[in-house]
């Protein structure tokens, strides 16, 4: 299911690109994708209504003009001034190259828990709530029994891709057919798979069924077009998702926060900076890590999100609420949006797109899922392991997390309405954070409407090592890490078995089959580089599949 993309550091690319397409790219339409929308099963009497508790962290961004929408002066005015409705969206839960169709795999989404499992009987993913209607146990610890059927391991109960329940072993076989009764289903939600990735729609009300004809989740064309390859990823993390828009929209924070990561990101010297001593004295005033200025301009903003171009031909990125954002730094051959509809594929320009899909999970807490499409470099995928191009973007999210968890905390200090009063954004660099503040204030109140009743309390910060730490986070959610982690932890014993065994043959053949010193010495240095080497990966383990700190005074 892996579809292909470049290394993470390929982002010094994007974030400070040298063209932008030739046209902005408006709202996309949805493509066909292959869904499960079937009638839902009568659902529990919980969690049905939405709880609108604030988000302590969300903060309200000062105002700022936009241009000029092409829609119709009443419809324009209708969609700046509309509330944003969370429960009447689509939510990314996984890609589904990373959910294995033998188990059941919880999420939590706007502090909703759900459980996506495979329903073998009609070839679809299907997402449920994740309790069992009997005490309310999780069935994504539950398992996929020997007919299909999703069964809690608490007691046994099965369930049906509908939500019905299909076999209670307590109940009597001639008794009454108490798995019938309404009580006995779980809610199931509409759900599609679309972009390789699963979506669902968080109301499992019997009207809701059709959402698909209605609405469906951003598409991104590039990403199924076949002359196109990309690589997924996710992660876990420990601050809230109006941070974690809002850091992905502020490219100048790059070349500082991810110094050492993304390579010299150094632009020409801006002529602004220049500053004459004395009239003698003629000097630049530039820092070694490149930063800069970046002039941006929003548009099109509306309660569905909006466009910002980058200027002097730096590309665009457009934001979709709530979850999808997404930009190209090259030129097209068509409008952005309209598909990548080339005139000769001999001409086809290089294309590289950065693909962000942001989660709320609960206060404090959110999930980010990637990927970069491109059509360059297609053979690399050939040769690298899906496990290796998650390496940087892990990285790049270390190195700038605690920064940003102790940000939230900051703006929760000074409060959700004075977020414009507590920063200071004098720059155009600001113009896609400023623009996203503006959103979420004027269609959210600046909270996130969540699915149920959420205690409007950040959780305490912990330890780093606790903090940035990398396997719940997303080496137990990605099959190629947790593989190659398996495979790694496997060969790190037969190395250290190795060294011991190499050591103990040389004591036993000495005197018979290693005779020479230079015998003796090939063999106690293979004993060494065997162990040396399960040392080295024991290391590069840690490193990369727990927790490898990023302290940036010596960046």
């Amino acid at each position: 299911c892996r579809r292909r993309d470049t290394r993470m550091n390929s982002l010094s690319i994007l974030l400070f690109p040298r063209a932008r397409p030739s046209l902005p790219l408006p709202l996309r339409a949805a493509a066909p994708a292959t869904s499960s929308t079937r009638a839902a099963a009568p659902a529990p009497r919980r969690w049905r209504q939405r709880a609108p508790l604030p988000s302590p962290v969300s903060a309200v961004a000062a105002e700022a003009p936009s241009a000029a929408s092409p829609f119709g002066a009443e419809a324009e005015k209708e969609k700046e001034e509309r509330q944003f409705d969370w429960l009447d969206q689509w939510y990314p839960l996984a890609p589904v190259c990373d959910l294995d169709p033998g188990a059941p795999h919880g999420k939590t989404v706007l502090g909703l828990r759900v459980v996506a499992w495979y329903d073998r009987a009609v070839d679809e993913w299907r997402v449920f709530d994740d309790a069992c209607p009997h005490r309310l146990a999780p069935l994504s610890e539950g398992r996929i029994d020997d007919k299909g059927r999703l069964q809690c391991v608490y007691h046994g109960w099965c369930f049906d891709g509908r939500g019905s329940c299909q076999f209670i072993p307590q109940a009597p076989a001639l008794g009454p057919p108490v798995y019938k009764n309404s009580k006995a289903c779980v809610a199931s939600y509409p759900s599609v798979v679309q972009n390789n990735i699963l979506w669902f729609y968080p109301r499992a009300d019997g009207e809701h069924q059709d959402i698909l004809q209605r609405k469906r989740p951003p598409f991104i064309p590039e990403i199924d077009d076949p002359s196109f390859v990309a690589v997924y990823g996710v992660r876990d993390l420990p601050y809230g998702y109006d941070v974690l828009v809002e850091n992905l929209m502020d490219p100048a924070h790059v070349p500082y926060a991810h110094k050492g990561l993304m390579g010299k990101l150094r632009k020409k010297e801006d002529l602004g900076r220049y500053s004459i001593v004395v009239l003698v004295l003629f000097t630049v005033e530039f820092d070694i890590e490149g930063g800069g200025p970046i002039k941006m301009k929003t548009k099109e903003a509306n309660v569905d999100g909006f466009l910002t171009e980058q200027q002097e031909n730096r590309g665009y990125f457009r934001y979709v609420a709530p979850c999808t954002f997404y930009g190209s730094p090259l030129p097209r051959e068509v409008a952005p949006g309209l598909g990548m509809r080339m005139q000769e594929k001999k001409k086809k320009k290089p294309q590289f797109m950065m693909v962000f899909m942001c989660v709320p999970v609960a206060p404090g807490k959110s999930r980010v899922i990637w990927a970069f499409p491109r059509n360059v470099g297609l053979w690399l995928d050939k040769i690298i392991p899906r496990w290796y191009y998650h390496m940087g973007p892990n990285a790049l999210l270390d190195s700038d997390m605690y920064l940003l968890h102790v940000e939230e905390r900051n703006f929760a200090a000074a409060g959700v309405q004075n977020w414009h009063k507590a920063v200071y954004v004098p720059t155009s660099s600001d113009n896609m954070v400023i623009a996203f503040r503006n959103w979420f204030r004027k269609h959210c109140r600046s909270q996130v409407g969540w699915a149920v009743p959420t205690a409007d309390q950040l959780p305490a910060t912990p330890t780093k090592d606790k903090l940035m730490e990398r396997y719940w986070s997303h080496v137990a959610q990605c099959r190629s890490c947790s593989a190659a982690l398996k495979a790694m932890k496997a060969l790190e014993v037969a190395l250290q078995f190795a060294s011991v065994a190499v050591v103990g043959f040389l004591a036993v053949a000495k005197g018979t089959l290693v005779t020479s010193v230079v015998q003796r010495a090939a063999v106690v240095s293979l004993a060494v580089l065997c162990f040396a080497a399960s040392r080295w990966l024991a290391s590069f383990i840690e490193k990369n599949f727990y927790f490898h700190d990023y302290v940036h005074a010596y960046k």
